[in-house]
């Protein structure tokens, strides 16, 4: 049994004394903010229950695991999983007939590739305020529904003006659905168990690529044989994009926005919730933006070295993610075997996330352990570029170990959720983060320029290059992190040190909390 399940705690709520500190000189070795009566949403919960002693025995917290794993996991592994479908549908559509019916070339293609990325650049930081201002669950599903039905018309636009404009609303509608699944994650979770689950529902990104690659074939070879009022890619963005509406809708009336509020959880049950996640020194939620935290991320070297992550390895992610299809095309197949061909990636990618999501947590050490994916992904990107072109084998081999490069993109992710405290940093942080995704992405497709067509080897050198600076910019964050857990356990150990009773639940930052202890 894992460590973080052996939690045998029996601990008094003190929410009177927390409030009492509000009018009381600031201790000097006390946390400033403890004092600024703004806590957690959690220390309400505690409040009610104030002077019930909580035992949490192993039997109590594995049982009430599996609930919690049974009733969230599947809508965030699920509803993931279309999120990444949604974006590659355009890949498909592209050897489909999209082009030609739209009459656009590569550079156009590009364009509506990447403006995708300015929606969801220019959403980003409003919809993370949303999102810690309004009910989680309900904000993220309205999300859910609206890029759903975005999706869907795009299979009514004649021209490239269209195409822009479509896609721009819907990289603003799935703005939400990272960050927002982070919070998730970060509220339901132990920081131990963060890590795994993160993978399992980022895992779905590759479930998505296997089903839309077999699903694009059945269209595509369907509307061959039996002519339709419309085309092969329209249907397939009506297909896509009306179920994904769908799973919002479920989403809406099944997703709680929080322990709080959990309808499958006995009231015992949702008190033990949250006690679980104590350790975490986190809490489930504030609704109240605060200055100091934001200050206080903008001017933090670990939330740079996750920007500069961001920045370089969604280079790559923005470039392949639109052109796999062609780019298995220009390997020497037909544009319907690219759509089968693609499918064994996605395999790769659960695989990769799953296996090395496990091995972070069994050896406590996600951060180089999920380095080993960009690795791979790098060797890969040599064989597609340096291997004659007649070796379509072993080209799309490299194609296939490419997929593993998103483990460092889960990872820092899921250290969103267990390393950054303080739900204003929290939100600030995952902007941060998902902003320079979306420079990314943006850039990505521009680096496949149209005379570099059909191989793109120059396209391939700046993955590569991206790629490798990226994981510079990774293994520096667990540099950090060691140091300043070391910072931490001298504090801890000095003379007169005292912990604050409840203060894992008054909204403090990881910096500010000389109890928070970094995941590595």
């Amino acid at each position: 049994m894992s460590a973080d399940l052996d939690t045998k705690s029996s601990r008094r709520v003190s929410a009177e004394k927390a409030a009492e500190m509000g009018s009381k000189p600031h201790p000097p070795d006390m946390p400033k903010h403890v004092v600024d009566n703004d806590p957690d949403e959690a220390l309400k919960l505690m409040n009610a229950h104030a002077g019930e002693t909580i035992i949490l025995s192993v039997e109590e917290q594995t049982k009430l695991l599996k609930k919690i794993d049974l009733h969230i996991m599947p809508f965030l592994c699920i509803v993931y999983g279309l999120n990444y479908l949604d974006k590659t549908t355009l890949s498909y559509a592209s050897i489909m007939g999209f082009k030609t019916d739209l009459n656009i070339g590569v550079s156009e293609y590009n364009w509506v590739a990447s403006i995708f990325y300015f929606g969801y650049l220019v959403f980003e930081y409003p919809t993370n305020l949303m999102l810690q201002r309004l009910p989680l669950a309900k904000y993220s599903a309205f999300n859910v529904i609206l890029w759903g039905l975005i999706l869907a018309t795009t299979a009514a636009v004649k021209n490239f003006g269209g195409a822009l404009a479509v896609r721009f609303f819907l990289g603003a509608a799935e703005a939400a659905v990272s960050p927002g699944f982070v919070l998730f994650t970060s509220q339901w979770y132990t920081a131990p168990e963060q890590g795994t689950r993160v993978s399992w529902w980022f895992s779905f990104n590759g479930w998505g690529q296997i089903l839309g690659g077999v699903v694009a074939y059945g269209i595509a070879v369907g509307t061959a044989q039996h002519q339709l009022s419309i085309e092969g890619w329209q249907l397939i963005f009506l297909v896509f994009g009306l179920f994904t509406a769908f799973m919002g809708a479920m989403f809406l009336y099944f997703m709680p926005d929080s322990q709080l509020n959990a309808r499958f959880l006995t009231e015992h049950e949702r008190l033990m919730a949250v006690e679980r996640i104590r350790v975490n020194q986190q809490g489930v939620g504030n609704k109240h933006f605060k200055w100091y935290q934001c200050k206080e991320t903008l001017t933090d070297p670990m939330i740079w070295g996750f920007v500069l992550y961001s920045f370089f390895a969604n280079i790559p992610n923005g470039g392949v993610t639109n052109y796999f299809s062609q780019l298995i095309v220009a390997f020497g197949f037909t544009p319907n075997q690219s759509l089968l061909l693609g499918v064994p990636g996605g395999a790769v990618q659960v695989i990769s996330l799953v296996v090395l999501g496990y091995l972070g947590r069994k050896f406590n050490n996600r951060i180089l352990i999920n380095a080993i994916g960009p690795l791979i992904a790098i060797l890969g990107l040599f064989l597609i570029r340096f291997l004659p072109q007649e070796n379509r084998g072993g080209r799309l081999a490299g194609y296939y170990l490419y997929q593993c490069a998103s483990t460092g993109f889960v990872c820092l992710l899921s250290l969103i959720s267990s390393n950054i405290a303080g739900w204003t940093r929290k939100t600030t942080a995952a902007a941060m983060y998902l902003i320079t995704y979306c420079v990314g992405n943006i850039i990505g497709p521009q680096v496949f320029r149209p005379g570099d067509a059909p191989l793109y080897h120059n396209a391939i050198t700046v993955v590569v290059v991206s790629f490798i600076v990226a994981l510079l910019a990774q293994l520096s964050i667990y540099f950090w992190c060691r140091r300043q857990n070391a910072i931490k356990a001298s504090i801890r150990a000095a003379p007169g040190y005292t912990k604050i009773d409840g203060q894992e639940f008054m909204d403090l930052t990881d910096r500010e909390n000389p109890e928070f202890i970094y995941s590595l």
